[in-house]
């Protein structure tokens, strides 16, 4: 079994500790996530497993031919070679060892050495070579090259030709292809559109080595990883479960340590408070340096709140009313050369409130269409009809080339935003990754990701009732999209949207317009629906529609009863039904929570002198306890009753 293990490692840059006597230990067969908040040190921890950052102290103990394989979230390029040659090279480890296997066979034939030894020798490299799957590089180069997005006919591409973002999937795919005994990814998602990302999951799901990563994709972690590691404060705790599971143990954890926080700080307020009131005087001079040294010993074990578990809600200005109808395209077709049609003979009606995801293979035309409902992109044929006060606000990544000046962030967003938001501006940049001292920072030295960030923001604090957002969560963390989908849900308006994050885009899709090959299709339903229509579709369960591009094709989407699916309108029902015995479950919840304090309260009045000593009164506090003994018993019964219609 392969194992690279660390112990007690420590590395501190200057006087901040980034990892604090960490331990960890991956093996064949450990599916683990690594999380924590934005320069919480997790790609340096990550490099120092790699073996590319050393360590202050602490030990590193990988098993003996132990491979490795590291993904840095950017900044590799490929050029020289064609994209076929570059695979390739991700399989230089089998070229060695046939190397030794060969210089082996050379030394046998000329009698040299211990022939036992040799025979034993390239019997174990041959067995390696074998199980590395070398001898079948071909066919698994293609395999991984196509599962992320390239064709045919780019596997004979010069690689130099290839955007920075498919470089990236090229370092993807060369680490994939090397089949190590441990895998080591940094944001590998950042660069896949949702199907490279589903095929991802599915090469995590059976690989049968190790991996650690680190992601922002919710769904993804949900899907592939079986523990997660949180380094916050330099410290690595480990966490069983998926990703969501993680998140519910720490939202509870939270609520102790937020508790304890709040508890401190009151304290640290009073001692703070007697030390400056009395520190000058003589008479209270003792008293006041003792309160120092509490105050110190306090301040060395302070209590910190992890900046990503930080729950940050607020409302963008209320959507300008609109009629009903939002937009409309009749026979809507656009052509960049004349010749092939990207998008052909589209007929779509939005309504007001609708959350409309644009879903399809990247080259579908999804942000075509987007900047043509924008007005930012021309139409060859057909016509785009607005409706009645409709106001469009539009987002793409293009945006942050209209952030730049030594204006600071606060102030550009302040001089964006309403009167009313004002004062929640700096809780909104920092649901956007904007914290502290970032607040301060002039336009002009932000990164792409940050111009990108505050453009959105910028987009948001608009009054507008049609959002149209191409990718509003690339350059986001985890938490930031869920502030922002929480935002759009609670919005009030319409929203058309692209997104490569599933996560997100179950969570917000009200209904999906489906591009392919130049046709088009409606979905009336959420996302999960739509791909289970999908599935269904592929497997033969349900007859997929007749290919008609010039209408949509919602009465042909209904699930049929005989593949043993719900409809929409079903599945919706259901999912009304268990979120309000999901509610009736957190009702009695508290209600047996604060049954519970009052009966511990009684019995601890129980036990006071003053009260078992009185007859009378012990009776009366006795019976109050009975009371809520009983209660108890009926919001048990009550609980597990609410708990039935939720499982």
């Amino acid at each position: 079994m392969a194992f690279v293990q660390f112990s007690q490692v420590s590395l501190a840059f200057g006087d901040r500790d980034i990892l604090k006597n960490v331990s960890v230990n991956l093996m064949t067969g450990t599916k683990a996530a690594l999380t924590g908040a934005n320069g919480a040190g997790k790609s340096t921890l990550i490099k120092v497993m790699a073996g590319l950052v050393q360590p202050d102290s602490g030990t590193r103990v990988a098993q003996k031919d132990s491979r490795i394989a590291y993904l840095p979230q950017s900044g590799l390029t490929h050029h020289g070679c064609s994209l076929r040659e570059e695979a390739d090279r991700a399989f230089a480890f089998g070229y060695e060892i046939q190397s030794q296997i060969d210089a082996l066979g050379t030394q046998l034939e000329k009698g040299e050495g211990n022939t036992e030894q040799l025979l034993v020798r390239q019997a174990e490299l041959i067995a390696k070579l074998e199980e590395s799957g070398w001898h079948r590089r071909e066919a698994t180069a293609e395999s991984v090259l196509l599962g992320l997005g390239f064709s045919h006919e780019d596997l004979s591409r010069q690689t130099e030709e290839f955007s920075g973002g498919w470089q990236m999937r090229i370092a993807l795919a060369k680490a994939l292809m090397q089949n190590p005994d441990i895998l080591l990814l940094d944001e590998p998602t950042n660069y896949l559109d949702i199907e490279a990302r589903t095929w991802l999951e599915s090469f995590l799901q059976n690989y049968k080595g190790a991996f650690l990563l680190v992601s922002h994709d919710r769904y993804f972690l949900d899907v592939t990883v079986n523990e997660v590691y949180e380094l916050f404060g330099g410290d690595l705790k480990r966490y069983k479960g998926n990703f969501s599971h993680y998140e519910q143990i720490r939202e509870v954890e939270l609520k102790t340590l937020i508790a304890e926080y709040e508890k401190q700080q009151d304290e640290i307020a009073k001692l703070e408070d007697f030390i400056r009131r009395f520190g000058v005087q003589a008479t209270k001079a003792a008293q006041a340096q003792e309160r120092q040294k509490q105050l110190d010993k306090i301040l060395a074990k302070k209590i910190e709140i992890p900046e990503s578990l930080k729950k940050i809600h607020f409302k963008f200005p209320p959507a300008p009313h609109a009629g009903n109808l939002v937009l409309r395209t009749k026979a809507l077709s656009k052509s960049y050369d004349g010749k092939r049609n990207i998008i052909e003979n589209l007929d779509l009606t939005v309504e007001n409130g609708e959350l409309l995801v644009v879903a399809g293979r990247n080259g579908a035309g999804k942000s075509t269409l987007l900047r043509m409902l924008a007005g930012v992109d021309s139409v060859s044929s057909g016509e785009i009809i607005p409706g009645s006060g409709v106001k469009i606000g539009y987002f793409s990544q293009d945006n942050a080339e209209t952030i730049k000046g030594s204006e600071s962030i606060l102030d550009y967003v302040e001089s964006n935003a309403p009167t009313e938001l004002i004062p929640k501006i700096r809780d909104m940049l920092g649901s956007f990754l904007f914290r502290g001292d970032d607040v301060f920072k002039p336009l002009n030295v932000l990164s792409g990701g940050e111009k990108s960030r505050i453009a959105l923001l910028k987009l948001l604090l608009s009054p507008n009732n049609l959002l149209i957002l191409d990718e509003p969560t690339n350059h986001l963390d985890m938490h930031s999209k869920d502030v922002l989908m929480n935002a759009l849900k609670d919005f009030g308006g319409t929203v058309i949207f692209v997104s490569h994050d599933r996560g997100f885009i179950e969570g917000l899709a009200t209904k999906v317009l489906e591009l392919k090959n130049g046709c088009h299709r409606e979905f009336p339903g959420d996302y999960k629906y739509y791909m289970e229509r999908v599935a269904a579709e592929e497997a033969g369960l349900v007859a997929v529609p007749g290919e008609n591009k010039a209408a949509p094709v919602q009465a042909a989407v209904e699930p049929e009863k005989s593949a043993g699916k719900l409809s929409w309108e079903e599945q919706k029902k259901l999912e009304a039904e268990k979120r309000k015995a999901e509610k009736e479950v957190s009702r009695i919840e508290e209600e047996i929570s604060k049954a519970e304090e009052e009966k511990s309260a009684l019995e601890a009045k129980m036990a006071l002198p003053e009260v078992y000593s009185n007859g009378a009164k012990a009776k009366e506090v006795q019976q109050k306890i009975d009371t809520i003994a009983s209660k108890l018993e009926e919001l048990n019964q009550a609980w597990e009753t609410a708990m039935e219609k939720v499982l």
